[in-house]
């Protein structure tokens, strides 16, 4: 949620600041700025609502320019979505600021900053920050000392990047709890929300720590930790590739990237097995010792992570393993009996959703014993914060309905279940069998892949509904749940998931020939009690769309539509299963009208409560 770029450089910034924005259109936002300082020193800003491309034209239309600038898209949480509430904000044609998440303590701040006479133009809880700084500097504080000060009163989370026309080749960068990164190429520097914004200018990156402020002089860059303290750290260089963003011949980034799904699969696996084994030191140095104490699995995840996570535990307990799983957000809110051994396991794509963050925190602070994040962001939170890693290699994952980022966490996790497997009743012919199979989805995938044109005949049956419902049972009862909650991301449909099991318990009293029933029946041990489910649907007039193993007899009638998908072991099923569910989910909202890769209301990566 939200995006930051900034920039101290030799040349003018905009084109800098504007590319960057557009590579960080996938957060999610309702609004986008910049704020430059001019060759006379004085402020030069443009605030748009809607997208960067809105930005464009207004700054065509009056250009600015300058050497060193900030620029935003914001995702709207205190005041509502209006060009004054859009960053950057200024206070008193002296002090910029842009900001990503939250000020708890705004009221308290903002109450006595009105007592002493800051006039505030917008309704966010940003517009706190810039008043305190430009009080600070009033009161003979550098630019720099004034960023400090003010960030020892904020309570929250967030990322900051400040600039002054005082000091105009300088820029400051701050995080708590929201990530950003500081960009460096020959004499020059700039501030990214994450390293995709600034790929196009560099590949060499410092990621700040939590509570660290960058200093940025000209092209000189100091860090200073939580405790004010010169640190020195580690140049990164990112294997980011610029067009890596890029759309290609793709009609939309999710498109792209559910047709990007058998090479992410293979790029996840690659150096990770042998011909019939895991390398166990894939996951890390520490992680023997650690998975050979490890007696039992806490999944903790959001949303799509989440499914991927239910989907696991099917496979754990299968091996011997006891699990939980459990969203996020809920983790945190409850108490726990903390179990000897137990590893903590955090899913994300992004590495940055901060509930998963935070309970993350809370598991350590509750005393279990080791964690482990499943990830697709190398620079991220969670990997900093986890004992062990584990590397999606999905690729940059753009559109805001996770695809791609999905499959390779489930393979991910089928690799896991191995490594704790062995230490249970995994043997080797099924580790070998596992890895056979792993193998095998690159391929599988691809065929699947090829129900594209058929699957986007049949989604034309959603082009007047309004709801749906999704049936599994067993493994695929998540996979039900993750097709409905991409249907209603991306089409806006109202879609829920049910065990096939529960229609009795409810359910059955919503169908009828009005609201299409989405069905995933594999050919595996819960295939006839999935079948018998299907003729209670018909029984009531409803109207089936039924995913199915060509060998499971399901067949074709009035009000019953099967589309066979690949044949496939029952072990890799779910990763197989989802990807139709992908494709009507996309078809779906392209007959909608919708906007598939930015769909309203919501954003890629969650950085705030």
């Amino acid at each position: 949620m939200c995006g930051i770029v900034g920039a101290v450089a030799k040349q003018n910034v905009l084109p800098i600041l504007l590319d960057g924005l557009r590579r960080l259109e996938y957060r999610g936002y309702d609004s986008a700025g910049v704020a430059l300082i001019d060759n006379e020193q004085a402020f030069a800003r443009t605030r748009t609502v809607g997208r960067v491309k809105e930005l464009e034209t207004a700054v065509e239309e009056s250009p600015i320019q300058g050497v060193t600038g900030i620029a935003h898209t914001r995702w709207a949480t205190h005041g509502g979505v209006t060009q004054k509430n859009a960053h950057p904000h200024v206070c008193r044609d002296t002090v910029a600021v842009v900001c990503n998440g939250i000020v708890e303590n705004f009221d308290q701040l903002r109450d006595q900053q009105k007592q002493d006479g800051y006039e505030f133009t917008s309704d966010t809880d940003t517009e706190v920050i810039v008043h305190e700084i430009y009080g600070f500097l009033e009161k003979g504080f550098d630019l720099l000392e004034a960023v400090k000060n003010t960030i020892a009163k904020l309570e929250g989370a967030y990322a900051i990047g400040v600039i002054s026309n005082r000091y105009p080749n300088q820029m400051i960068g701050t995080r708590r709890g929201s990530p950003l990164v500081v960009g460096i190429k020959d004499g020059e520097a700039f501030l990214g929300s994450d390293m995709a914004a600034l790929i196009a200018v560099t590949n060499q990156f410092i990621v700040l720590n939590d509570g660290d402020v960058a200093h940025i002089d000209n092209g000189a860059v100091t860090i200073y930790n939580a405790q004010g303290e010169k640190q020195e750290r580690p140049v990164f260089t990112s294997s980011l590739q610029a067009d890596a963003v890029e759309l290609g011949d793709y009609r939309h980034y999710m498109q792209k990237e559910i047709f990007e799904q058998g090479r992410a699969v293979a790029d996840t696996l690659e150096g990770r097995v042998t011909s019939n084994r895991l390398l166990e030191e894939t996951f890390g140095p520490g992680a023997k010792a650690i998975f050979d104490k490890t007696q039992r699995v806490q999944f903790i995840a959001c949303g799509t992570s989440y499914h991927a996570g239910l989907v696991a535990r099917h496979w754990f307990e299968s091996y011997g393993m006891a699990c939980d799983v459990e969203i996020a957000s809920e983790f945190r809110s409850r108490p726990h009996v903390v179990q000897d051994n137990t590893l903590v396991v955090t899913i994300s794509q992004s590495g940055e959703t901060i509930d998963t963050l935070t309970a993350l925190g809370d598991a350590k602070k509750l005393g279990f014993a080791h964690s482990l994040t499943i990830c697709n962001a190398p620079e991220s939170s969670l990997v900093r914060d986890s004992d062990l890693v584990f590397m999606t290699h999905a690729g940059p994952e753009i559109g805001v309905a996770s695809t791609k980022a999905f499959t390779t966490q489930l393979t991910a996790l089928l690799l896991l279940v191995i490594a704790l497997g062995r230490r249970h009743n995994l043997d080797d012919v099924t580790e070998t069998r596992i890895v056979k199979e792993l193998r095998s989805l690159p391929a599988t995938i691809e065929k699947t892949l090829k129900l594209d044109k058929t699957i986007q005949n049949i989604a034309q049956q959603f082009a007047d509904k309004q709801h749906a419902l999704f049936l599994g049972r067993g493994q695929h009862y998540p996979i039900a749940m993750e097709g409905a909650l991409k249907l209603k991301e991306i089409s806006y449909i109202h879609a829920e998931a049910y065990p096939a099991g529960e229609l009795k318990h409810g359910p059955l009293a919503l169908v009828d020939s009005n609201m299409p029933v989405v069905a995933v029946a594999p050919n595996d041990q819960l295939l006839e009690k999935i079948k018998s489910n299907i003729q209670e649907v018909r029984a009531r007039g409803g109207r089936l769309l039924v995913f199915a193993d060509p060998a499971s007899g399901i067949e074709e009638s009035d009000g019953l539509q099967v589309l066979n998908v690949a044949p496939v072991d029952n072990l890799i099923a779910p990763i197989i299963y989802t990807i139709p569910l992908q494709l009507l989910a996309y078809h779906a909202a392209l007959i909608k009208g919708t906007d598939v890769d930015k769909p309203r209301n919501l954003a890629k990566s969650v950085t705030v409560e």
